[in-house]
């Protein structure tokens, strides 16, 4: 009865309730994929309009799931192969230089996240003509930035 007592309480505050939630199951990598993919997508459109990249990391880590930062990774590439402007592409690379500089998104996770890249861009360039110029050239900036590796940028496929 005394630790029913106990969780109401702290399930019924505030900020708090939120973190008892995720320890006891119902966050992190309990969530759906599709639902996580969804958040991921906001995230970075949401970071596209506002350009704070440190909102951008802060929700990446209220997700609780680091084993799945590839797929910002992923997301955030495609985004920048779809886009038609500089803009997008500047951005993801300072958002993604950021989340790898502060040990956000490990080399492992970047890593994953670029070889599915790698792997799609014979059907993105379907949709997206001059998706392998836009990716060789995001990925010869990620590098130049020290984002990824060079045997990572050299796995890059080409036409």
């Amino acid at each position: 009865r005394a630790a029913l007592d106990r969780a109401t309480v702290l399930l019924s505050m505030t900020k708090g309730g939120k973190r008892i939630d995720n320890v006891w199951g119902s966050g992190g990598g309990q969530q759906s994929v599709k639902h996580l993919v969804k958040e991921i997508d906001m995230l970075l459109k949401e970071y596209l309009l506002s350009g704070d990249v440190l909102e951008a990391e802060r929700c990446l880590q209220e997700l609780e799931v680091p084993h799945f930062h590839h797929e910002l990774v992923y997301e955030a590439v495609v985004m920048v192969l779809e886009s038609t402007g500089e803009k997008t592409f500047k951005m993801i690379l300072d958002l993604l230089k950021s989340l790898w500089r502060s040990s956000v998104i490990t080399m492992d996770q970047m890593k994953r996240g670029y070889e599915r890249v790698y792997s799609e861009i014979p059907d993105i360039n379907l949709d997206v003509p001059h998706s392998y110029s836009v990716l060789e050239r995001f990925v010869e900036e990620c590098f130049q930035a020290g984002i990824i590796s060079k045997p990572l940028r050299d796995l890059c496929p080409s036409r």
